[in-house]
């Protein structure tokens, strides 16, 4: 069993070459193993099994699997960035402007469950070893843009807090309900644009001036 399982294994490696698709194959392959196995469980072997290469081909696109994890991390978050850098700059109230900021966060993490996953819900251990980095450098940058708009927010006089706790309050909401979707798909959810949308209302009531 163990020599047919090998055999279909070397059989089913893809030939060298396609760089840059074959990184993104690992990637794709790395997240799902990572969420499903952890960091511990998702070997440099598994990985490679997943994507139909050897690990010594494997090491040619990265280094280890800590490599894997930060290059995740940093793809997820440079996305959520652009996005939020997007919202930012266009016109509006600041009010309607952190809205579509936070519907954009919730949006990202629905369409990607498991990059969402590996930036905000991984284990501090695991965290360590490539996301916290990311969280770090990357995921600074996405926080700064939000907490420049909540600071526009005080300014204009609009909350009824300082912008730092209101920040926090907004995102941790929003961070409350995506976390729970995405980890309890057997709860009887609501219609999830319907919640989201429930608990922002609640949040700028009690958090903004009227």
């Amino acid at each position: 069993m163990v020599e047919s399982t090998s055999a279909a294994s070397r059989s089913a490696r893809k030939p060298k070459g396609e760089g840059h698709a074959r990184r993104a194959e690992i990637l794709e392959a790395a997240e799902r193993i990572f969420v499903e196995r952890g960091y511990d469980g998702a070997t440099i072997r598994k990985i490679a099994d997943e994507v139909g290469l050897s690990s010594t081909a494997l090491y040619m696109h990265f280094r280890d699997k800590s490599e894997i994890l930060a290059e995740i991390c940093r793809s997820a978050f440079a996305r959520l960035t652009a996005a939020t850098a997007e919202v930012r700059s266009e016109d509006g109230a600041p009010e309607a402007r952190l809205r579509r900021m936070l519907k954009g966060y919730a949006a990202f993490a629905f369409d990607n469950p498991n990059a969402y996953r590996l930036i905000y819900m991984t284990r501090p251990e695991e965290a360590r070893m490539g996301a916290e980095t990311a969280a770090r450098e990357v995921g600074g940058e996405l926080y700064r843009d939000f907490q420049a708009v909540v600071n526009e927010a005080q300014t204009e006089g609009l909350l009824r807090g300082d912008a730092r706790t209101t920040a926090q309050a907004l995102w941790a909401g929003t961070h409350g309900v995506v976390s729970l979707v995405i980890t309890k798909p057997y709860f009887d959810w609501a219609d999830r644009e319907q919640l989201l949308a429930t608990t922002l209302d609640a949040l700028f009531e009690g958090l903004f001036r009227r």
